[in-house]
């Protein structure tokens, strides 16, 4: 059982339940299912989901079905020509470039010197390096990095390896010293954004932790430039004591974190996708501001002075947790106050 072959279906849906119970490992796995390790090894590595990092049958069935019409697409063009392949290996092997290739084909198609390949039609470049990739990964080693790096090396996937790319710079949560996960201290925040039934506009909150003492403010434009300008503007009227760590969602408005992180020397944290029970203290307090602005209020027509009469309301409610003092007696470190203006 040695030889790598494609699942089925049935298969795929079997590894995904296997592989969520965190009771197996591969090589189990590989014997339930009747198949080699390396089988079973090769088919998470290819087909696991690009965000998440985990197997999941819905979107390995899918990547599967995809390179496969890829890959039937290019047997059809250039495998199915073993004089056309074999034109295509002997210029990679002097250094030619798939765009170089293909226009070179273009012209003795033009001249009517390709009738010995039996090719009817030009090839992209693009066709050729898909055939590359898909086909024939062991030729990848002939090509030449042309302007920025990587830029050619690869089309077919650099949506699902820019994901990787991104994600790899994260700061997962499970990385976050117990110190945070325990709420023995002021100054760990988490953060996400509340979006308006304009889509465009949004509001961006931070909440302490332990406190649950909360910060808000409205984002005319939810891009990741204005985001990180909030940010680095609302902490700079938070005390460096209480500014230790924040946590964020995975939406593409906190993409600008390695730059916030170091301008404001704390580190920054990501949930894993779809995990938003991980940042709970967050959405408990983003829930409490729906209630004030419901799903699909236009936030077009709210000011940042509205917003915190808002959030004054919130950071002076007593909480069960806090022995029934408010987010702004515990954050602030003050003795009970009355409800202020």
């Amino acid at each position: 059982m040695s030889q790598y072959t494609q699942l089925t279906k049935e298969e795929r849906i079997s590894l995904s339940s296997l592989s969520k119970s965190g009771k197996f490992n591969q090589t189990q796995i590989a014997l339930q299912l009747g198949k080699s390790k390396s089988t079973i090894s090769r088919e998470i590595t290819r087909n696991k989901d690009p965000v998440s990092g985990c197997y999941n049958y819905s979107v390995a069935h899918k990547q599967a079905k995809e390179r496969k019409s890829v890959a039937n697409k290019l047997r059809s063009k250039i495998v199915l020509n073993g004089e056309l392949e074999e034109y295509i290996l002997k210029n990679l092997e002097i250094s030619w470039s798939p765009q170089q290739i293909a226009g070179r084909l273009k012209i003795e198609l033009n001249c009517n010197k390709s009738n010995s390949l039996g090719l009817k039609t030009t090839l992209s470049h693009q066709t050729i390096y898909d055939f590359i990739y898909v086909i024939r990964p062991e030729w990848k080693k002939y090509l030449r990095i042309i302007g920025v790096k990587g830029k050619y090396r690869r089309k077919y996937g650099t949506k699902i390896r820019e994901k990787l790319r991104e994600e790899s710079m994260k700061k997962r949560i499970d990385t976050r010293p117990e110190i945070i996960n325990s709420r023995s201290r002021l100054g760990d925040w988490e953060g996400d954004t509340i979006v308006g039934a304009e889509k465009t506009i949004h509001i961006l909150t931070h909440v302490d932790r332990k406190s649950g003492y909360l910060l808000a403010d409205k984002a005319e434009l939810a891009t990741a430039e204005e985001i990180q300008r909030l940010t680095l503007k609302v902490f700079k009227n938070i005390p460096k004591t209480k500014l230790n760590s924040i946590t964020y969602d995975n939406g593409v408005q906190f993409n600008k974190h390695q730059d916030t992180e170091q301008k404001l020397k704390k580190p920054i944290y990501f949930a894993f996708p779809y995990h938003c029970w991980e940042r709970g203290t967050n959405e408990n307090t983003n829930g409490l501001i729906r209630k004030y602005y419901p799903k699909k209020t236009p936030f077009k027509n709210i000011t940042q002075r509205d917003l915190d009469k808002v959030v004054k309301l919130i950071n002076n409610r007593p909480r069960k947790r806090l022995n029934y003092l408010t987010p702004f007696e515990v954050f602030r470190k003050r003795g009970l106050v009355a409800l202020r203006d």
